[in-house]
């Protein structure tokens, strides 16, 4: 696994309040969290910004991927 940043008090216990509403783990809650981001912030920027593109085919921001959602 690569970098994973430790959160701090206030985002781990706001993750935390978020896996308990939805009954699942801080992880799967996490990944819907960035799911659900990934619709809303801007793919342009983030393709252009990338720095590795070794994540293209699994990335949710791919310009090329069909099966992403379009903003």
């Amino acid at each position: 696994m690569s970098y994973t940043p430790e959160l701090n008090a206030k985002y781990s216990g706001t993750l935390r309040r978020i896996a308990w509403a939805f009954g699942i783990p801080m992880t799967r809650a996490i990944e819907g969290i960035f799911d659900h981001a990934s619709k809303y912030i801007d793919r342009e920027k983030v393709c252009d910004a990338c720095r590795d593109d070794s994540f293209c085919k699994q990335c949710p921001f791919n310009h090329n991927d069909k099966n992403a959602q379009v903003n």
